[in-house]
C-alpha cells in the first residue's frame, strides 16, 4: 500500500491532540478506578449505586432532550428559511444565526437572568400590558432553564441542517406536486428523508453538548437542578473527591460517545439508503 507523505502534515495536529487531549483523558479514566487501596470500582459503585446521583443522571437526560426537542422544532424550519432566503434577507438571517456564537454563554444565560427577573423586560412588558397584576417567578425555574438552554445550543441545530437543506433542489416538492402529492405527503416523503442527514447531526451535536451543561444550569438555576458536570464540579472543587468526579466523567464520555457512535452509524444507513 503506497503511502501518502502529505499524510505527515497531520502528525503535528495529532500530536498535540494526543498531548492536550487524549493524555489528560487517560488520566481522568486511571483516577476513576484507581484509589488509595488500589484498582477498585468504588467510584462508580457509589454513583450508580445511590439514588441521588441516579437522579443527577436522570436529570441531565431530560434536560438534554427537552434541549435537543426544542432546538429540533425551532431551529429545522428555521435552517429551511435561511436556506431558501435570498439577498439582503440571507444576510439578516446569517447574522441572527452567527452572532450569538460570537457571545460567551455566560453572557447569554446573564441576558436571560437579567430579562426573567422580577425586576426584568419580561415582567415589565406583561404588567405595562395589563397581562399580570404583580411580577411573576420566572427566574430559577424549568421553564427558565429550558428557555436558556435551547437559546444557547439553537445555532448548533440549525446550521448542520442547513448545510443539507441548500444542497437538495427546491424544485423536488413541485415535481412531487405535478405527480399527484400533497405538500404533507411531499414533505414527508421527499424534504424530510433528504434532510434527515443534518438534522441527525444537529441532534447529536446538540444533545452531545447539552448533557454535559455547565455554566447555563448554574447561572439560571443554581443548586436546585444538579447536572452531571455540576456534581463533578463539586466533587473535584469542594469535596475533593477524584475518584467519584473522574467516575462521573467517564459515564458522560459513555454518553457522549454512545450518541456520536450511534449518529455516525445512522448517517452510513441514511447515505446507504
Amino acid at each position: 500500500m503506497k503511502r501518502d507523505p502529505l499524510g505527515l502534515l497531520a502528525l503535528p495536529g495529532v500530536g498535540y491532540l494526543a498531548l492536550v487531549f487524549l493524555a489528560p483523558l487517560l488520566l481522568l479514566l486511571w483516577s476513576s478506578v484507581r484509589g488509595p487501596e488500589g484498582w477498585t470500582l468504588d467510584g462508580y459503585v457509589r454513583l450508580l449505586g445511590d439514588p441521588y446521583y441516579r437522579g443527577v443522571i436522570a436529570a441531565s437526560l431530560q434536560l438534554a432532550l427537552i434541549t435537543t426537542g426544542g432546538a429540533l422544532l425551532l431551529g429545522y424550519p428555521a435552517a429551511f428559511a435561511l436556506a431558501r432566503a435570498r439577498g439582503g434577507w440571507q444576510v439578516v438571517l446569517f447574522a441572527l444565526i452567527f452572532l450569538p456564537l460570537t457571545v460567551s454563554i455566560i453572557v447569554k444565560s446573564f441576558g436571560w437572568g437579567i430579562v426573567l427577573r422580577r425586576d426584568g423586560i419580561l415582567n415589565w412588558a406583561l404588567l405595562n400590558l395589563g397581562l399580570i397584576e404583580r411580577p411573576v417567578r420566572m427566574i430559577f425555574t424549568e421553564g427558565a432553564l429550558y428557555a436558556g438552554m435551547i437559546n444557547v445550543f439553537l445555532p448548533f441545530m440549525v446550521l448542520p441542517i442547513f448545510a443539507v437543506v441548500r444542497m437538495l433542489d427546491p424544485r423536488l416538492p413541485d415535481a412531487a406536486a405535478t405527480l399527484g402529492a400533497s405538500p404533507w405527503f411531499s414533505f414527508r416523503r421527499v424534504t424530510l428523508p433528504l434532510s434527515l442527514p443534518g438534522v441527525v447531526a444537529g441532534v447529536s451535536l446538540v444533545f452531545s453538548l447539552s448533557v454535559a451543561a455547565y455554566v447555563t444550569p448554574s447561572l439560571l438555576m443554581g443548586d436546585r437542578y444538579m447536572t452531571m458536570s455540576m456534581v463533578m464540579a463539586k466533587a473535584f472543587l469542594n469535596l475533593r473527591d477524584w475518584q467519584l468526579g473522574a467516575a462521573m466523567a467517564a459515564v458522560l464520555l459513555a454518553m457522549a460517545l454512545a450518541v456520536v457512535v450511534g449518529a455516525a452509524a445512522l448517517q452510513r444507513r441514511l447515505g446507504g439508503r
